[in-house]
Protein backbone atom coordinates (compact mmCIF):
# COMPACT_ATOMS: atom_id res chain seq x y z
CA UNK A 1 0.00 0.00 0.00
CA UNK A 2 2.94 2.43 0.91
CA UNK A 3 4.19 1.52 -2.87
CA UNK A 4 1.05 2.31 -3.98
CA UNK A 5 0.75 5.52 -2.44
CA UNK A 6 4.37 7.06 -3.23
CA UNK A 7 3.95 5.91 -7.23
CA UNK A 8 0.41 7.78 -7.02
CA UNK A 9 2.47 10.42 -5.27
CA UNK A 10 4.99 10.44 -7.63
CA UNK A 11 2.49 10.58 -10.94
CA UNK A 12 0.56 13.37 -9.70
CA UNK A 13 4.26 15.49 -8.55
CA UNK A 14 5.67 15.21 -12.30
CA UNK A 15 2.41 15.65 -14.12
CA UNK A 16 1.68 18.98 -11.87
CA UNK A 17 5.36 20.36 -12.49
CA UNK A 18 4.77 19.08 -16.35
CA UNK A 19 1.70 21.34 -16.34
CA UNK A 20 3.88 24.33 -14.93
CA UNK A 21 6.10 23.84 -17.59
CA UNK A 22 3.43 24.07 -20.06
CA UNK A 23 1.67 27.11 -18.49
CA UNK A 24 5.33 28.91 -18.19
CA UNK A 25 5.29 29.79 -21.89
CA UNK A 26 1.42 30.12 -22.42
CA UNK A 27 -1.16 32.55 -22.47
CA UNK A 28 -4.34 32.09 -20.53
CA UNK A 29 -7.60 33.61 -21.48
CA UNK A 30 -9.08 32.56 -17.91
CA UNK A 31 -8.59 34.43 -14.44
CA UNK A 32 -6.57 32.79 -11.68
CA UNK A 33 -9.63 31.37 -9.66
CA UNK A 34 -10.97 29.34 -12.94
CA UNK A 35 -7.25 27.89 -13.58
CA UNK A 36 -6.83 26.78 -10.42
CA UNK A 37 -10.22 25.56 -10.27
CA UNK A 38 -9.85 23.44 -13.55
CA UNK A 39 -6.22 22.18 -12.09
CA UNK A 40 -7.96 21.22 -8.64
CA UNK A 41 -10.49 19.22 -11.22
CA UNK A 42 -7.55 17.92 -13.33
CA UNK A 43 -5.80 16.58 -10.13
CA UNK A 44 -8.71 14.92 -8.87
CA UNK A 45 -8.74 13.19 -12.28
CA UNK A 46 -4.59 12.65 -12.59
CA UNK A 47 -4.31 10.97 -8.84
CA UNK A 48 -8.23 8.31 -9.19
CA UNK A 49 -6.64 7.37 -12.51
CA UNK A 50 -3.15 6.59 -11.48
CA UNK A 51 -4.57 4.44 -8.63
CA UNK A 52 -6.76 2.60 -10.74
CA UNK A 53 -3.95 1.69 -13.07
CA UNK A 54 -1.67 0.93 -10.38
CA UNK A 55 -3.86 -1.26 -8.79
CA UNK A 56 -4.98 -3.35 -11.84
CA UNK A 57 -1.20 -3.54 -13.25
CA UNK A 58 1.73 -1.92 -11.46
CA UNK A 59 3.66 1.07 -12.57
CA UNK A 60 4.18 -1.22 -15.73
CA UNK A 61 0.53 -0.37 -16.64
CA UNK A 62 0.70 3.45 -15.50
CA UNK A 63 3.93 3.57 -17.84
CA UNK A 64 2.43 2.25 -20.62
CA UNK A 65 -1.20 4.12 -20.82
CA UNK A 66 -0.35 7.67 -18.91
CA UNK A 67 0.03 9.42 -22.19
CA UNK A 68 -3.69 8.50 -23.29
CA UNK A 69 -4.68 9.30 -19.39
CA UNK A 70 -2.81 11.66 -18.75
CA UNK A 71 -0.57 13.82 -21.11
CA UNK A 72 -3.74 13.60 -23.64
CA UNK A 73 -6.28 15.29 -21.23
CA UNK A 74 -3.60 17.98 -19.85
CA UNK A 75 -2.86 19.22 -23.39
CA UNK A 76 -6.59 19.40 -23.86
CA UNK A 77 -7.23 21.39 -21.38
CA UNK A 78 -4.30 23.23 -21.16
CA UNK A 79 -5.51 24.03 -24.64
CA UNK A 80 -9.04 24.59 -23.85
CA UNK A 81 -7.79 27.32 -21.56
CA UNK A 82 -5.08 29.24 -23.34
CA UNK A 83 -5.36 31.53 -26.41
CA UNK A 84 -3.22 29.40 -28.97
CA UNK A 85 -4.65 27.64 -31.81
CA UNK A 86 -4.56 23.49 -31.94
CA UNK A 87 -1.48 23.06 -33.94
CA UNK A 88 0.47 25.68 -31.56
CA UNK A 89 -0.76 23.99 -28.67
CA UNK A 90 -0.22 20.77 -29.67
CA UNK A 91 3.48 21.46 -30.55
CA UNK A 92 4.09 23.47 -27.46
CA UNK A 93 2.51 21.01 -24.55
CA UNK A 94 3.92 17.87 -26.64
CA UNK A 95 7.37 19.15 -26.61
CA UNK A 96 7.02 19.97 -22.56
CA UNK A 97 5.49 16.42 -22.44
CA UNK A 98 8.83 14.65 -24.25
CA UNK A 99 11.25 17.07 -22.58
CA UNK A 100 9.46 15.55 -18.94
CA UNK A 101 9.27 12.05 -19.86
CA UNK A 102 13.34 11.91 -21.02
CA UNK A 103 14.19 14.36 -17.76
CA UNK A 104 12.24 11.83 -15.29
CA UNK A 105 13.62 8.42 -17.49
CA UNK A 106 17.06 9.62 -17.12
CA UNK A 107 16.49 11.05 -13.36
CA UNK A 108 15.15 7.53 -12.61
CA UNK A 109 18.16 6.05 -14.04
CA UNK A 110 20.37 8.19 -11.68
CA UNK A 111 18.67 7.28 -8.78
CA UNK A 112 18.96 3.34 -9.51
CA UNK A 113 22.45 3.67 -10.51
CA UNK A 114 23.83 5.02 -7.10
CA UNK A 115 20.95 3.41 -5.39
CA UNK A 116 19.07 6.58 -3.63
CA UNK A 117 16.07 6.90 -1.88
CA UNK A 118 12.92 7.48 -3.78
CA UNK A 119 12.20 10.29 -2.16
CA UNK A 120 15.99 11.60 -3.53
CA UNK A 121 14.34 11.11 -6.93
CA UNK A 122 11.43 13.76 -6.25
CA UNK A 123 14.02 15.97 -4.69
CA UNK A 124 16.33 16.06 -8.24
CA UNK A 125 13.01 15.89 -10.55
CA UNK A 126 12.32 18.84 -8.23
CA UNK A 127 15.29 20.67 -8.71
CA UNK A 128 14.91 20.10 -12.76
CA UNK A 129 11.16 21.05 -12.86
CA UNK A 130 12.10 24.37 -10.93
CA UNK A 131 14.72 25.25 -12.69
CA UNK A 132 13.30 24.21 -16.26
CA UNK A 133 10.19 26.47 -15.05
CA UNK A 134 12.07 29.65 -14.19
CA UNK A 135 14.71 29.51 -17.38
CA UNK A 136 11.78 28.65 -19.37
CA UNK A 137 9.50 31.74 -18.21
CA UNK A 138 12.38 33.74 -18.09
CA UNK A 139 14.59 33.23 -21.57
CA UNK A 140 11.75 31.36 -23.80
CA UNK A 141 8.43 32.26 -22.93
CA UNK A 142 8.67 35.88 -24.41
CA UNK A 143 10.33 35.27 -28.26
CA UNK A 144 7.88 32.17 -28.04
CA UNK A 145 5.35 34.19 -27.45
CA UNK A 146 6.41 36.51 -30.25
CA UNK A 147 7.16 33.86 -32.68
CA UNK A 148 3.48 32.45 -32.41
CA UNK A 149 1.88 35.80 -33.56
CA UNK A 150 4.22 36.72 -36.08
CA UNK A 151 4.05 33.03 -37.34
CA UNK A 152 0.79 31.82 -37.24
CA UNK A 153 0.72 29.08 -39.14
CA UNK A 154 2.43 26.06 -40.91
CA UNK A 155 2.74 24.69 -37.62
CA UNK A 156 0.46 21.71 -38.01
CA UNK A 157 3.13 19.53 -39.35
CA UNK A 158 5.64 20.67 -36.97
CA UNK A 159 3.19 18.90 -33.98
CA UNK A 160 4.53 15.12 -35.77
CA UNK A 161 7.71 15.87 -33.89
CA UNK A 162 7.18 15.61 -30.52
CA UNK A 163 3.91 13.11 -31.05
CA UNK A 164 6.27 10.67 -33.06
CA UNK A 165 9.01 10.62 -30.73
CA UNK A 166 6.82 10.49 -27.43
CA UNK A 167 5.40 7.49 -28.79
CA UNK A 168 8.53 5.75 -29.55
CA UNK A 169 9.81 6.76 -26.46
CA UNK A 170 7.05 5.57 -24.55
CA UNK A 171 6.41 2.00 -26.70
CA UNK A 172 10.13 1.44 -26.36
CA UNK A 173 10.61 2.32 -22.37
CA UNK A 174 7.20 -0.28 -21.80
CA UNK A 175 7.39 -2.59 -24.51
CA UNK A 176 8.06 -5.67 -23.75
CA UNK A 177 8.63 -5.11 -20.45
CA UNK A 178 9.88 -1.79 -18.25
CA UNK A 179 13.21 0.02 -19.35
CA UNK A 180 14.49 -0.20 -16.02
CA UNK A 181 14.74 -4.25 -16.01
CA UNK A 182 16.13 -4.04 -19.94
CA UNK A 183 18.79 -2.09 -20.54
CA UNK A 184 18.58 -2.86 -24.80
CA UNK A 185 15.52 -0.71 -24.08
CA UNK A 186 17.14 2.10 -22.27
CA UNK A 187 19.79 2.29 -25.04
CA UNK A 188 16.83 2.28 -27.69
CA UNK A 189 14.83 4.77 -26.06
CA UNK A 190 18.31 7.61 -25.04
CA UNK A 191 19.62 6.70 -28.78
CA UNK A 192 16.59 8.60 -29.88
CA UNK A 193 17.96 12.11 -28.13
CA UNK A 194 20.31 12.54 -30.91
CA UNK A 195 18.55 12.88 -33.98
CA UNK A 196 15.57 14.77 -31.50
CA UNK A 197 18.15 17.27 -30.69
CA UNK A 198 19.18 17.51 -34.42
CA UNK A 199 16.00 18.35 -35.30
CA UNK A 200 14.85 20.72 -33.24
CA UNK A 201 17.65 22.74 -33.80
CA UNK A 202 16.58 22.23 -37.36
CA UNK A 203 13.16 23.61 -36.84
CA UNK A 204 14.29 26.22 -34.83
CA UNK A 205 17.11 27.76 -37.68
CA UNK A 206 14.06 27.62 -39.63
CA UNK A 207 11.36 29.40 -37.40
CA UNK A 208 14.61 31.83 -37.24
CA UNK A 209 14.74 32.34 -40.65
CA UNK A 210 11.02 32.58 -40.80
CA UNK A 211 10.43 35.20 -38.17
CA UNK A 212 13.00 37.14 -39.87
CA UNK A 213 10.99 37.46 -43.33
CA UNK A 214 8.10 38.04 -41.42
CA UNK A 215 9.59 41.16 -39.38
CA UNK A 216 11.46 42.45 -42.31
CA UNK A 217 7.03 41.70 -44.36
CA UNK A 218 6.05 43.45 -41.52
CA UNK A 219 8.17 46.38 -41.25
CA UNK A 220 7.82 47.24 -45.06
CA UNK A 221 3.89 47.30 -44.24
CA UNK A 222 4.41 49.38 -41.62
CA UNK A 223 6.39 51.63 -43.12
CA UNK A 224 4.24 51.94 -46.30
CA UNK A 225 1.31 52.19 -44.08
CA UNK A 226 3.01 55.23 -42.59
CA UNK A 227 3.93 56.81 -45.67
CA UNK A 228 1.07 56.70 -47.37
CA UNK A 229 -0.93 57.95 -44.01
CA UNK A 230 1.25 60.98 -44.31
CA UNK A 231 0.97 62.25 -47.72
CA UNK A 232 -2.58 61.94 -46.77
CA UNK A 233 -2.58 64.11 -44.58
CA UNK A 234 -0.14 66.51 -46.14
CA UNK A 235 -2.85 66.62 -49.34
CA UNK A 236 -5.54 68.00 -46.79
CA UNK A 237 -3.12 70.26 -45.56
CA UNK A 238 -2.46 71.23 -49.38
CA UNK A 239 -5.81 71.70 -49.80
CA UNK A 240 -6.82 73.77 -46.46
CA UNK A 241 -3.66 76.22 -47.79
CA UNK A 242 -5.63 75.58 -51.18
CA UNK A 243 -8.85 77.22 -49.72
CA UNK A 244 -7.24 79.76 -47.54
CA UNK A 245 -5.87 81.26 -51.40
CA UNK A 246 -9.12 81.27 -52.96
CA UNK A 247 -10.60 82.74 -50.04
CA UNK A 248 -7.96 85.50 -50.02
CA UNK A 249 -8.62 85.92 -53.57
CA UNK A 250 -12.12 85.94 -53.58
CA UNK A 251 -12.02 88.78 -51.02
CA UNK A 252 -10.25 90.86 -53.09
CA UNK A 253 -13.10 91.29 -55.10
CA UNK A 254 -14.90 91.30 -52.55
CA UNK A 255 -13.46 94.77 -51.37
CA UNK A 256 -13.75 95.66 -54.32
CA UNK A 257 -17.53 95.84 -54.73
CA UNK A 258 -18.02 97.17 -51.24
CA UNK A 259 -16.12 100.40 -52.14
CA UNK A 260 -18.02 100.49 -55.40
CA UNK A 261 -21.00 100.39 -53.32
CA UNK A 262 -20.02 102.64 -51.02
CA UNK A 263 -18.78 105.28 -53.73
CA UNK A 264 -22.48 105.41 -54.68
CA UNK A 265 -23.76 105.42 -51.62
CA UNK A 266 -25.92 102.91 -51.38
CA UNK A 267 -25.76 101.75 -47.88
CA UNK A 268 -28.41 98.99 -47.84
CA UNK A 269 -26.78 96.67 -50.42
CA UNK A 270 -23.42 97.14 -48.72
CA UNK A 271 -24.80 95.78 -45.64
CA UNK A 272 -26.93 92.86 -47.58
CA UNK A 273 -23.49 92.08 -49.46
CA UNK A 274 -21.79 92.06 -46.01
CA UNK A 275 -24.54 89.91 -44.60
CA UNK A 276 -24.84 87.36 -47.74
CA UNK A 277 -20.69 87.11 -47.18
CA UNK A 278 -21.27 86.69 -43.09
CA UNK A 279 -23.29 83.68 -44.21
CA UNK A 280 -20.97 82.35 -46.87
CA UNK A 281 -17.52 82.15 -44.00
CA UNK A 282 -20.17 81.04 -41.36
CA UNK A 283 -21.49 77.86 -43.81
CA UNK A 284 -17.51 77.14 -44.59
CA UNK A 285 -15.91 77.61 -41.11
CA UNK A 286 -13.82 75.59 -40.17
CA UNK A 287 -13.00 74.03 -36.96
CA UNK A 288 -9.16 74.10 -35.95
CA UNK A 289 -8.66 71.02 -33.48
CA UNK A 290 -5.05 72.26 -32.66
CA UNK A 291 -2.19 74.40 -34.44
CA UNK A 292 0.30 71.91 -35.23
CA UNK A 293 -1.24 71.78 -39.30
CA UNK A 294 -0.70 67.77 -39.22
CA UNK A 295 -2.48 67.20 -36.35
CA UNK A 296 -5.45 69.71 -37.09
CA UNK A 297 -5.93 67.27 -40.28
CA UNK A 298 -5.61 64.43 -38.88
CA UNK A 299 -8.13 65.29 -36.27
CA UNK A 300 -10.51 66.89 -38.87
CA UNK A 301 -10.18 63.75 -40.97
CA UNK A 302 -10.75 61.35 -38.44
CA UNK A 303 -13.75 63.25 -36.67
CA UNK A 304 -15.37 63.89 -40.06
CA UNK A 305 -15.23 60.27 -40.45
CA UNK A 306 -16.67 59.73 -37.64
CA UNK A 307 -19.50 61.74 -38.11
CA UNK A 308 -20.08 60.27 -41.57
CA UNK A 309 -20.83 57.19 -39.52
CA UNK A 310 -23.33 58.74 -36.58
CA UNK A 311 -20.55 58.40 -34.35
CA UNK A 312 -20.33 61.28 -31.92
CA UNK A 313 -17.29 62.74 -31.08
CA UNK A 314 -16.23 64.49 -27.06
CA UNK A 315 -12.87 65.48 -28.17
CA UNK A 316 -10.62 68.27 -25.76
CA UNK A 317 -7.17 68.96 -27.49
CA UNK A 318 -4.52 71.68 -26.07
CA UNK A 319 -1.36 71.29 -27.86
CA UNK A 320 1.68 74.05 -27.99
CA UNK A 321 2.80 75.46 -31.39
CA UNK A 322 5.65 72.92 -31.32
CA UNK A 323 6.21 69.52 -30.16
CA UNK A 324 9.08 67.42 -28.92
CA UNK A 325 9.02 64.84 -31.66
CA UNK A 326 8.40 64.96 -34.93
CA UNK A 327 4.49 65.57 -35.36
CA UNK A 328 4.18 63.35 -38.81
CA UNK A 329 5.05 60.26 -36.42
CA UNK A 330 2.74 61.35 -33.77
CA UNK A 331 0.10 62.36 -36.76
CA UNK A 332 0.29 58.39 -37.82
CA UNK A 333 -0.22 56.88 -34.08
CA UNK A 334 -3.48 59.30 -33.91
CA UNK A 335 -4.68 58.48 -37.34
CA UNK A 336 -4.05 54.53 -36.15
CA UNK A 337 -6.26 55.06 -32.93
CA UNK A 338 -8.99 57.14 -34.51
CA UNK A 339 -8.94 54.42 -37.12
CA UNK A 340 -9.38 51.76 -35.00
CA UNK A 341 -12.18 53.35 -32.53
CA UNK A 342 -14.11 54.29 -35.34
CA UNK A 343 -14.10 50.27 -36.79
CA UNK A 344 -14.97 49.12 -33.25
CA UNK A 345 -18.19 51.46 -33.13
CA UNK A 346 -19.04 50.33 -37.04
CA UNK A 347 -20.29 47.39 -34.35
CA UNK A 348 -22.34 48.73 -31.85
CA UNK A 349 -25.91 49.99 -33.13
CA UNK A 350 -25.65 53.64 -33.17
CA UNK A 351 -27.43 54.58 -30.00
CA UNK A 352 -24.40 52.93 -28.23
CA UNK A 353 -21.20 55.07 -30.88
CA UNK A 354 -19.27 57.35 -29.06
CA UNK A 355 -15.41 57.98 -29.45
CA UNK A 356 -14.16 60.24 -26.48
CA UNK A 357 -10.32 61.76 -27.00
CA UNK A 358 -8.46 63.88 -24.55
CA UNK A 359 -4.93 65.23 -25.34
CA UNK A 360 -2.83 67.85 -24.07
CA UNK A 361 0.83 68.74 -24.66
CA UNK A 362 2.05 70.37 -21.03
CA UNK A 363 3.72 69.31 -19.23
CA UNK A 364 4.21 66.36 -21.83
CA UNK A 365 2.24 64.75 -24.33
CA UNK A 366 -0.39 62.93 -22.53
CA UNK A 367 -3.17 61.36 -25.18
CA UNK A 368 -6.52 59.48 -24.07
CA UNK A 369 -8.69 57.79 -26.60
CA UNK A 370 -11.93 56.09 -25.46
CA UNK A 371 -14.54 53.83 -27.18
CA UNK A 372 -17.27 51.35 -26.24
CA UNK A 373 -16.51 48.03 -28.23
CA UNK A 374 -18.47 44.64 -28.86
CA UNK A 375 -18.00 41.19 -28.51
CA UNK A 376 -14.46 40.29 -26.18
CA UNK A 377 -11.23 41.94 -25.66
CA UNK A 378 -8.14 39.77 -25.08
CA UNK A 379 -4.78 40.84 -24.45
CA UNK A 380 -1.20 39.15 -24.78
CA UNK A 381 1.71 38.44 -22.29
CA UNK A 382 2.60 42.14 -22.80
CA UNK A 383 -0.93 43.77 -22.07
CA UNK A 384 -1.39 44.30 -25.84
CA UNK A 385 -4.93 43.92 -27.92
CA UNK A 386 -4.55 40.79 -29.77
CA UNK A 387 -6.42 40.75 -33.44
CA UNK A 388 -9.11 38.96 -34.00
CA UNK A 389 -8.87 39.10 -37.72
CA UNK A 390 -6.18 38.54 -40.17
CA UNK A 391 -4.72 41.64 -41.49
CA UNK A 392 -5.61 43.61 -38.52
CA UNK A 393 -3.71 44.90 -35.86
CA UNK A 394 -1.16 46.53 -37.94
CA UNK A 395 -2.36 50.04 -36.24
CA UNK A 396 -1.53 48.80 -32.71
CA UNK A 397 1.59 47.37 -33.84
CA UNK A 398 2.95 50.89 -35.67
CA UNK A 399 1.17 52.65 -32.05
CA UNK A 400 3.85 50.32 -30.09
CA UNK A 401 7.07 50.88 -32.95
CA UNK A 402 6.35 54.54 -31.70
CA UNK A 403 6.51 54.11 -28.26
CA UNK A 404 10.12 52.09 -29.33
CA UNK A 405 11.32 54.83 -30.55
CA UNK A 406 10.86 57.71 -29.08
CA UNK A 407 10.80 56.42 -25.40
CA UNK A 408 7.19 56.80 -24.68
CA UNK A 409 4.62 54.59 -22.88
CA UNK A 410 1.51 53.38 -24.18
CA UNK A 411 -1.23 51.39 -22.26
CA UNK A 412 -4.27 49.56 -23.21
CA UNK A 413 -7.35 48.47 -20.88
CA UNK A 414 -10.57 47.55 -21.02
CA UNK A 415 -13.24 49.02 -18.34
CA UNK A 416 -16.85 48.62 -17.89
CA UNK A 417 -17.04 48.35 -21.70
CA UNK A 418 -15.26 50.81 -22.62
CA UNK A 419 -11.31 50.50 -24.25
CA UNK A 420 -8.49 53.20 -24.18
CA UNK A 421 -5.68 53.61 -25.38
CA UNK A 422 -3.60 55.96 -23.31
CA UNK A 423 0.04 57.22 -24.10
CA UNK A 424 2.57 59.55 -22.62
CA UNK A 425 5.47 61.24 -23.97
Amino acid sequence: MTNTVFLVFRAFFITMMTVGMMASVTDFRFGRKKLLLILAVYSLWVIGSSMVLIWIGGELLLLRLFYLTISVPATALTYWAANDTPAQAVFNYMTQILLSILAVSMIRQLTEFFDLSPWMNILLMGVFYGTTIYLEWRFLRKPFRMLIKVIPDHWGILTLIPCSFCAYLIFVASWPGSYLENKVQAVYAYTAVVPMVIIYIVVFKSFIGQYRIQMDRQSHTLLTMQISALKEKLQQVKEVEEGIKIQRHDLRHQLQAIAELVSRGDTDAVLDFLDAAQKRLDERREIRWCRPPVLDAVFSSCFAQAQNHNIPVKAKISLPDTLPVDEGEIAIVLANALENAIHANLELPREKREIRCKMVGVPSIMLEISNPYAGDIIFDSDGLPIAKKEGHGLGVQSICAFCRKNGAVCQFDETDGWFRLRLVL
